[in-house]
């Protein structure tokens, strides 16, 4: 009676478990296909995106500044005039800010490479860390010095790739989702109670 009141029962909290499971896989693989059949449409929502957070975010600095209460009211309001302006230029211009996104990506990269690097030349740990450091920070300045070249083309690849990812993912939740319900179809093995024995018994 205590248990009934604490949560739903095993049964249905199992059935939500694999209909939620497939919910996730058929949103992700609808993802992955939009993404990878259309990666420049996708990356100009991105950028549309961060087009209206700017302006959001200056209209926000706009209103403290008529806020009495607020310190630095001047600034306030060059930053909110900065940010609408910023975010009106990105949405008109949204090959600027795909480009943008893929220079932050690039330089991101080369940064991470060369901290790589240092850590390996430096002597930090064993000679298999340092290997790995090594090769690991040879190959993201290389892909961050080809993304900061070519921001556009190499960001739409990465969506590409990324949309791919998704697709993957996707079909594996789904898979995962019908596993689920099949064992639940099945049900729960019955365990043996302790009159099984003495049944037996009688049955000899």
């Amino acid at each position: 009676m205590q248990d009934d009141e604490v949560g739903p029962p095993a049964a249905l909290v199992a059935a939500s478990t694999w209909q939620a499971t497939l919910f996730i896989g058929v949103l992700t693989l609808i993802l992955g296909v939009i993404v990878t059949f259309r990666p420049s449409g996708s990356l100009n929502v991105i950028a549309v995106l961060i087009g209206v957070l700017a302006i959001v975010s200056g209209i926000f600095h706009l209103v403290r500044m008529f806020d009495k209460a607020a310190q630095h009211r001047v600034w306030q309001g060059i930053a909110g005039l900065l940010f609408v302006v910023i975010g009106v230029v990105l949405i008109r211009h949204l090959n600027l800010t795909v480009a943008a996104i893929g220079l932050l990506i690039g330089i991101s990269w080369i940064v991470q490479g060369i901290a790589s690097l240092i850590a390996a030349f430096s002597g930090m740990g064993s000679g298999a860390a340092r290997a790995w450091w090594g090769v690991f920070g040879a190959i993201s300045l290389i892909a961050g010095i080809v993304v900061t070249a070519s921001p556009v083309t190499s960001v739409t690849v990465l969506a590409v790739l990324v949309g791919i990812w998704f697709i993957v993912m996707g079909v594996f939740e789904i898979s995962l989702a019908f596993i689920i319900r099949h064992a639940l179809a099945q049900g729960p093995p019955t365990a043996p109670g302790p009159w099984s024995a003495d049944a037996e018994a009688e049955a000899r």
